[in-house]
């Protein structure tokens, strides 16, 4: 198990607020600083999992306040469950598929109706050609007698 210092561990703290795997990190880690951590090692700083379970304070403050802020990134306000999650997903799945084109165009497609908001649900109701909708109100006019009859007929139908 590698010695880490403080500035290694909150690297690792907050990638994995950032939603990477331990897998993940560890590549990161070896690419970034050039020391090997195995997977276990890296799961032992989050503080979602059981390895977890004994983080000190200080780094499972800084995990909630990197999720927070990862979650919390602006990307037009898209509704739904971790939009930015699956643009980042679909970022590394599109350097990895880049040989293959339609795969890679596929993957770019995805990417844009998720940063347009393809799948929000919106329903937009206009009136003739698009403009907007026409109110009618119609008033009806009913004598005094009509009325009180009307009322006399609902209140025997009861």
């Amino acid at each position: 198990m590698a010695k880490l210092r403080k500035a290694e561990q909150l690297y690792i703290v907050r990638s994995l607020a950032q939603f990477m795997t331990p897998t993940e990190v560890v590549k990161d880690i070896k690419g970034k600083f050039n020391i090997d951590v195995s997977p276990q090692q890296v799961e032992g700083y989050d503080p979602t999992k059981v390895a977890g379970r004994d983080l000190r304070q200080e780094f499972r403050d800084e995990f909630e306040q990197a999720r927070e802020a990862y979650l919390q990134q602006p990307i037009h306000n898209i509704s739904g469950a971790n939009d930015i999650v699956q643009l980042k997903i679909l970022s590394d799945l599109l350097f990895q598929k880049k040989t293959n084109v339609p795969m890679t165009i596929k993957i770019v497609d995805q990417m844009q109706k998720i940063m347009k908001g393809f799948y929000e649900k919106r329903i937009e109701i206009t009136g003739k050609d698009g403009g907007p909708l026409e109110s009618v109100q119609t008033a009806v006019s009913v004598s005094k007698e009509e009325y009180l009859k009307a009322r006399r007929e609902v209140v025997d139908d009861y």
